[in-house]
């Protein structure tokens, strides 16, 4: 009986803008003033409800610019938010990174965050002609662990066209 009721619920809270948009309409029929204040007091309430999702993805973005190399399982650990939510702010995240200095790539059934100092060593070390063995041997001390995935940062870095931009001097 109660998970009936749980689900009644869920129900209702989804449908709530149907349900706001017949009160308004039918207060619309008894008082046109009460019903444009509740309209704007809607429309902002809807605007409202978008708030805590940029601030989330600002705050997640924060908390990846301070490691150099960091998979989407350890960033699930240490926040509260479900895994579906987080993965789908780095599939956006990883969607709009053309001219972004860090680099988010998919390997594996999961995401990967580097920071914009590995991604200016991998340019540097593209630059200079090396294999993907060579620069996994040179990356290996910032925990690049496969060729797989050398690959897969030079395909991510061309498919954005951000191996042709000069690199900055170090």
């Amino acid at each position: 009986m109660p998970k009936n009721y749980i689900v009644y619920m869920k129900t209702l809270w989804r449908s709530w803008f149907i349900f706001l948009i017949i009160i308004i309409l039918i207060t619309l029929m008894y008082n046109l003033l009460a019903a444009i204040i509740l309209t704007i007091i809607t429309i902002v309430l809807f605007i409202l409800s978008f708030i805590p999702s940029l601030f989330f993805k600002k705050r997640l973005l924060r908390f990846l610019k301070k490691y150099g190399r960091i998979e989407e399982p350890d960033i699930i650990k240490d926040f509260s938010k479900n895994k579906t939510k987080i993965r789908d702010i780095i599939f956006k995240l990883s969607q709009d990174q053309k001219k972004k200095n860090w680099l988010i790539v998919f390997l594996e059934n999961h995401y990967i965050f580097y920071h914009e100092d590995i991604v200016n060593s991998f340019k540097t070390f593209h630059h200079q002609k090396l294999a993907e063995k060579e620069i996994l041997e040179k990356m290996n001390k910032v925990e690049i662990k496969t060729r797989a995935e050398v690959k897969v940062i030079t395909e991510t870095l061309e498919r954005n066209k951000r191996l042709e931009e000069d690199i900055p001097s170090s």
